[in-house]
């Protein structure tokens, strides 16, 4: 989730591929939000004109293998980008996790109490206003979880977009949010949307992931020496276990988070043999994200946010579906409501404080920019309802109007403190007299003077 900067000397050790201008623009999220937004907007075009029927007839195009034992290898195009690509995605999201839980925020409780408890209640407000609107539906109520989810890609793209100058602690701030969030979705979709469940799927699934961490932490510096030997030994094992994941009922991008949380996220003396510059945690990262923002998330956004609304009248159909309601007023209200009246509630505690760069009105900000919530909330969309069911297109029509709302208020009031912050910035950089120190410190005897 953290943006890589451009030349990092993570891979110069002879990689082109690594090194590629290419890549490095990838890696930004800002970058990876226009993409996704892209993907999306095509797709609503494609569903939506002339070429809808060569556009359904990709993404309902059977692919697959017939391997006895594996019933579920034989999959549409849109399945195989929802149980398949969005797998890297889940990946990142493991080695983003363990991360912070090892050597990042998430593992100083004190640090990391506010943006933690504000991402429950950011998970929980949204699905109890689902379940106020939808209580009578109880077909409807399978949604409840749809609008729980914040995507990171736009959401943290919008603050880099009109943020230059926003406190540092308002990013980080988001970032862990958005961490946890990651986990509750997780989470929700592992204990409430498993069907069919056959342990032994699961139980021989230990098999491969027990290979997958010993090789990781025991031939560490295989890795970091050959870009080759990850594709040729921990892929085929991923691949694997992605497989027993699918055939045993457990949604199989779960096994990417499994695959993500097995990899070392230290520098290992392994790691500094190889004259690495970062964990092998980093190093997958760093290698894997350009894929996973340039097509993974894009291909599933293309094939996932196709829907077609049937003009204006059937926009405002789809719109009176008190699952589309439910959903809009979840992500948009659900969210401000939740992460900032959380974040309040909690730094009423003793010794429990906001961060002193951040002010409320940029939690606010941070809080309704939460609500856009695509990624996941299409993912779950599609788990809560079944195949055909009408409520699956307005769930995601719902989404995609809510989570625009959500950008456009968000952006207009981070922008807004954005221009707030470049005005003191400005203010502090001021030296008329030319001596070197800013007039803050000149003119304030009580401020610290710089290298003070």
């Amino acid at each position: 989730m953290t943006e890589t900067p451009h030349k990092d000397p993570l891979f110069s050790r002879g990689s082109y591929a690594e090194t590629s201008r290419v890549s490095e623009i990838m890696r930004k999220e800002s970058v990876g939000g226009f993409i996704l937004l892209a993907a999306t907007v095509l797709a609503v075009i494609l569903a939506n004109s002339q070429a809808a029927h060569f556009y359904e007839s990709v993404r309902d195009t059977e692919l697959g293998l017939s391997i006895p034992g594996f019933s579920h290898l034989m999959m549409n195009v849109h399945l195989w980008a929802a149980d398949g690509l969005l797998t890297v995605f889940f990946f990142l999201t493991g080695l983003e996790l363990k991360k912070e839980f090892v050597v990042g925020d998430l593992r100083d409780p004190g640090k990391a109490v506010v943006p933690i408890a504000a991402a429950f209640g950011g998970a929980m407000t949204p699905a109890i206003i689902y379940f106020a609107i939808n209580h009578g539906n109880e077909t409807a109520m399978h949604g409840w979880a749809i609008p729980a989810a914040t995507d990171i890609a736009f959401a943290v793209a919008v603050l880099a977009g009109v943020g230059t100058f926003l406190p540092a602690a308002l990013r980080t701030f988001l970032l862990t949010l958005a961490v946890v969030d990651d986990l509750i979705a997780i989470v929700i979709i592992a204990l409430f949307y498993t069907s069919n469940f056959h342990a032994w799927y699961l139980i021989i699934s230990i098999i491969p992931i027990g290979l997958y961490f010993w090789l990781t932490h025991k031939h560490e510096k295989l890795f970091h020496d050959h870009r080759w030997a990850a594709w040729v030994i921990l892929l085929p094992l991923g691949l694997i276990t992605w497989a027993l994941f699918l055939e045993s009922g457990i949604h199989a991008t779960i096994a990417g988070v499994i695959l993500g949380f097995c990899v070392p996220v230290r520098m290992t003396a392994q790691a500094k043999q190889a004259d690495a510059h970062a964990s092998l945690a980093e190093t997958l990262e760093h290698r894997l994200r350009p894929l996973s923002t340039g097509f993974c998330v894009p291909v599933f956004a293309f094939f996932s946010a196709g829907v077609a609304v049937g003009g204006w009248d059937g926009l405002k159909t789809s719109l009176a579906d008190s699952v589309a309601i439910g959903i809009m007023v979840g992500l948009v209200l659900g969210k401000t409501i939740g992460i900032t009246g959380t974040t309040w509630l909690i730094t009423r505690f003793r010794g429990v404080n906001l961060d002193p760069d951040i002010k409320w009105i940029d939690v606010i900000g941070l809080a309704v920019t939460g609500g856009i919530g695509f990624t996941v909330s299409m993912l779950v969309a599609e788990l809560s309802f079944e195949a055909g069911s009408l409520h699956t297109e307005d769930a995601k029509v719902g989404i995609m109007i809510g989570s625009l709302i959500a950008a456009i208020l968000g952006a207009t009031i981070l922008s807004i403190r954005n221009k707030h912050y470049k005005e003191v910035a400005l203010k502090e950089s001021v030296d008329e007299n030319q001596d070197g120190i800013p007039d803050v410190f000149t003119d304030n005897t009580d401020a610290p003077r710089p290298g003070a």
